[in-house]
């Protein structure tokens, strides 16, 4: 489809929007009966890499460039011999493969040791088995930390649901930066002095420091999947 030269996604110097009519597939390297979207990298100005997977029957990715989080957003993958529905996600999967056709969020950064404390072992889980907990009281926005807190770990993954009108309490600016899937339903994202419209399927990339706001819009809940980083001194972090 010719759109003559009119496209949402926008590239800043502290963020982007990565809509699905720009997206470009390539496979990468060990790649098997897949092909990847790439939605931000050291390229695009980021600290770790973001992409999405598509997978055939038989697919499988090849291995990570650090640590790996793998989050199902269609189909079925088979991860360590267990089998991940949507929904499902691993840490640090040592085989993922695709018995149909699926698609799979994957965020991959090196790995910041903290001294005196052992790096996290492997494991998967369900996004429906985490409780979800209301944002600072709002139980219209509900928010799903689907990796522990723990020490080990120098990243957060979450998802938030917002409920149609809800919206962050505020503007944030701080030194984490971000990737941002959108999953379910649409709204309005500040970003720097930026307003967009977004939906399912666009992709966010925000630096450290951009202002960034979130307001749902529509007749049903807006959800996102959020990285990241988390758990170490700004001085060693980037």
């Amino acid at each position: 489809m010719y759109q003559l030269g009119a496209t949402r996604s926008s590239h800043q110097r502290d963020h982007l929007l990565h809509t699905p009519d720009t997206f470009v597939r390539a496979p990468l390297p060990g790649m098997k009966n897949a092909t990847a979207i790439v939605h931000i990298g050291p390229a695009g100005g980021a600290q770790f890499t973001e992409y999405t997977a598509i997978f055939e029957g038989g697919g499988t990715l090849g291995p990570a460039s650090g640590q790996r989080f793998v989050y199902v957003v269609e189909g079925e993958l088979t991860v360590d011999g267990a089998a991940l529905a949507k929904g499902g996600y691993a840490y640090q999967p040592a085989v993922i493969e695709s018995p149909g056709s699926s698609r799979a969020i994957v965020i991959e950064k090196p790995y910041q040791p903290l001294p005196g404390v052992p790096a996290p072992a492997a494991f998967a889980g369900r996004e429906s088995a985490v409780e979800g907990q209301p944002l600072d009281g709002d139980e219209a926005l509900e928010v799903r930390n689907l990796l522990p807190s723990d020490l080990s770990l120098d990243m957060a993954v979450n998802t938030m649901t917002f409920q149609p009108g809800a919206s962050l309490s505020m503007v944030e600016i701080h030194v984490m930066e971000h990737g941002l899937m959108m999953l379910e339903g649409g709204g309005i994202y500040r970003l720097g002095d930026r307003w967009y419209p977004v939906q399912e399927g666009d992709f966010i990339w925000m630096a450290p420091y951009c202002p960034q706001w979130f307001g749902a819009i529509g007749k049903r809940p807006a959800k996102y999947l959020i990285y990241k980083d988390w758990n170490r001194h700004p001085c060693n972090s980037k």
